[in-house]
């Protein structure tokens, strides 16, 4: 068995993608990480993910699993993009999907994509995989579960918003699924 660190300090993603991965990933452990964060100065999701993975096994001596996420939206040429976490200058999930809201108002054209790139690094082993959820971006918040920009991105082929899914039906599709899915396949060819 395994024992590999969650390079986020995020618990809500701690929390998904122990559930993404738990059943997915077999008998090996997942534990988090409580090092230093690193600066995220990479320019595509996989650099930064890498760069999450590379801090983490450095400080923990452990395989280090990370991503990176965020909504890309057509009309804004792919923005909020890598800057999603911190788009309104905040942290603030909420300060964050009200200005993409306001950058939209009155835009015909809402198409946008969730995209995760989930990284491994042990030692001078790494590997960068992406998943890519297609929708749209939402006219106003709807849905209380998830986090992040949820609420207002409406998932291709349903009529709910990302938050109005449970747990459960987000994990089995959105894009860390689909990232971390990809990811756990390597994860088998190198860990069993």
């Amino acid at each position: 068995m395994t024992t590999f660190v969650l390079a986020t300090h995020n618990a809500h993603k701690v929390e998904e993608l122990r559930r993404i991965l738990g059943e997915r990933l077999g008998p090996h452990e997942l534990v988090g990480y409580d090092g230093p964060e690193p600066v995220e100065d990479g320019d595509t999701f996989e650099a930064n993910a890498l760069i999450k993975a590379r801090a983490a096994n450095a400080h923990t001596g452990l395989p280090a699993i990370a991503d990176d996420s965020g909504i890309a939206v057509v009309a804004l040429g792919g923005a909020p993009g890598i800057h999603s976490a911190r788009y309104a200058g905040t942290r603030d999930d909420v300060d964050n999907y009200t200005r993409l809201l306001a950058e939209l108002d009155g835009v015909a054209d809402r198409a946008a994509e969730f995209v995760c790139a989930a990284a491994l690094v042990d030692g001078d082993t790494e590997l960068a995989v992406r998943g890519v959820w297609p929708g749209e971006v939402l006219t106003a918040p709807s849905g209380a579960h998830g986090f992040g920009y949820d609420p207002v991105f409406r998932p291709e082929g349903l009529e709910v918003s990302s938050a109005e899914l449970t747990p459960d039906e987000k994990n089995a599709v959105s894009h860390r699924a689909r990232a971390f899915g990809a990811l756990v396949e390597r994860l088998r060819e190198l860990y069993g």
